[in-house]
């Protein structure tokens, strides 16, 4: 015995309810895409009027011990809450990036790099040899390192301190490694094609943007520095 076909009626109501549905999920997609949005723009802006006060008060620290004076030698000596230092990458076109101790959320997310502690302890700039090992957000919170992937061979690097710009010069980059890579910021960067101590400087963060699947490494070494003159004069490569 055959079933009798839907009512007109009914074929209508039916429609109608798919039409209402199909609407109502395209809204909900536009709203959580424009959340999403929202949410990634509304933590950059906080996160950048954050490290801007902070980096106005590390700056200030270095106006009351200027170069010259009989303030410790150490920069390491101002390794305080608001940050030891400024990053400085052209490429990147990111202005400066305020500098702190740790990798953790509530450091990075502060819209700053940070200096590892944990797996592997990052060597200072000012040490004789080691990896000064740096992480930041890639996108959100300040997203300082989100241009990493413009950053190519011999373009410069610069770290400043209250005494000294550290100039290094970018020579290896690995654009996909796994999080769990911590070798990528060791001592000695093996994967970077180091084989022996040097002065390096390693930026990490991750990879594809707007995920945290994998991490994207650039490997810079020291090739000179500078002693910061009265006026703060940059050295030629930030001019």
């Amino acid at each position: 015995m055959s079933r009798a076909a839907p009512s007109p009626q009914s074929r209508s109501v039916l429609a109608g309810f798919l039409s209402l549905l199909g609407e109502f999920l395209i809204t909900v997609g536009l709203v959580m895409g424009l959340f999403v949005a929202y949410s990634l723009w509304w933590t950059n802006v906080l996160a950048d009027r954050q490290a801007s006060a902070r980096g106005d008060e590390v700056r200030r620290q270095w106006q009351t011990a200027a170069p010259g004076t009989s303030a410790p030698e150490a920069p390491g000596a101002l390794d305080t809450q608001d940050g030891i230092g400024f990053l400085h990458v052209p490429a990147m076109r990111n202005g400066e990036v305020l500098v702190k101790r740790g990798t953790a959320p509530d450091v990075l997310n502060d819209g700053v790099a940070g200096y590892y502690t944990d797996p592997v302890k990052a060597a200072l700039p000012w040490e004789a040899s080691g990896n000064f090992s740096l992480a930041a957000h890639r996108d959100g919170h300040g997203a300082k390192f989100h241009d990493i992937d413009k950053v190519k061979n011999g373009d410069a690097v610069v770290f400043e301190t209250r005494d000294t710009w550290y100039v290094y010069k970018v020579f290896a980059e690995l654009r996909q490694t796994s999080k769990y890579n911590v070798d990528v910021i060791s001592a000695v960067p093996k994967e970077s094609g180091r084989t022996a101590p040097g002065r390096f400087i390693t930026l990490t963060t991750c990879t594809p943007v707007y995920t945290s699947k994998f991490r994207y490494v650039v490997w810079g070494e020291l090739v000179r520095t500078e002693k910061v003159d009265a006026k703060r004069t940059p050295p030629v490569e930030l001019r």
